[in-house]
This record gives structure tokens, C-alpha cells and sequence, in this order.
């Protein structure tokens, strides 16, 4: 019994160092992913993580509690059209900047996951071919 309960010890610890090195991620994990520009928007120098693609239009900041190096994400669509962002997964109250062309055309706040308790919702008042969101100052 006792070498049972030993070794199921030792496959628990072992389990938890697994995971702690599979979650344990530089910045630079986190953003390898993503290209990084500097834009300027409203006479506001930004270095963004760029979300060019369906999977990084889907992720975002979502699981992020901070950024190192960069101010948010600016997400590049192919074309203008009503968007709809939400706060699932999200652990940053967000700052969202609809933009038409290289024009802000309205601003939405979205709540974290933790501070709302519910999936939130924010949409555009306009098409929109770029969104942004960095992280609220509230």
C-alpha cells in the first residue's frame, strides 16, 4: 500500500512539473506567434502584435494578465464590416478602437472576464477593417 501511495505521489509531481514548464512562457513565447508593428493612430505611437489571420483574429489578448514590449493588438481584416469583439478568455479590461481605414470611427470598453462575470459583447457603430485593443486605463 504504501509503495502504491509513493508512486502515485511521484506521478503527481512529476504531472505538475510537466504542466509548470508547459505554462511557464517567456513574452516572447507569447507573442512568437504574432508579427509587431508600430502604428500611429490618434496622435498615439503604438507597438501592436499584429492578428492577421482567423486564429489570431479568434485569440487575441485572450489569456494575457499583462503585455512586456507591446501596447495591444491590431487586428487586419480583408475587408470593412460590422465586427463584434467579446471578452471570453480575456483577463484585461480592454480598450477597443474600431478603425476605417486609418480612421478611428467609434471606441468601445470591454470588461474582463473576471470584472464582468459573463461573456460581454461590444460591436461596431461602422464598418470596420481594423480593430484595436489595448488595455484600458480604467
Amino acid at each position: 500500500m504504501k509503495k502504491v501511495l509513493i508512486g502515485l505521489i511521484v506521478v503527481i509531481l512529476i504531472l505538475f512539473g510537466i504542466f509548470s514548464l508547459v505554462n511557464h512562457q517567456t513574452s516572447e513565447d507569447k507573442y512568437k506567434n504574432f508579427a509587431k508593428i508600430n502604428y500611429q493612430i490618434e496622435s498615439r505611437n503604438l507597438k501592436l502584435l499584429v492578428a492577421d489571420t482567423p486564429e489570431k483574429w479568434e485569440r487575441g489578448l485572450m489569456f494575457f494578465r499583462k503585455l512586456d514590449g507591446v501596447d495591444g493588438t491590431i487586428f487586419i481584416f480583408p475587408n470593412k464590416q460590422y465586427r463584434t469583439f467579446w471578452n471570453k478568455n480575456t483577463f484585461m479590461n480592454l480598450d477597443i478602437l474600431w478603425i476605417d481605414g486609418d480612421k478611428v470611427v467609434g471606441k468601445s470598453y470591454l470588461p474582463s472576464i473576471e470584472k464582468s462575470k459573463e461573456i460581454v459583447t461590444v460591436k461596431s457603430s461602422k464598418p470596420a477593417d481594423k480593430v484595436i485593443e489595448i488595455p484600458a486605463k480604467k
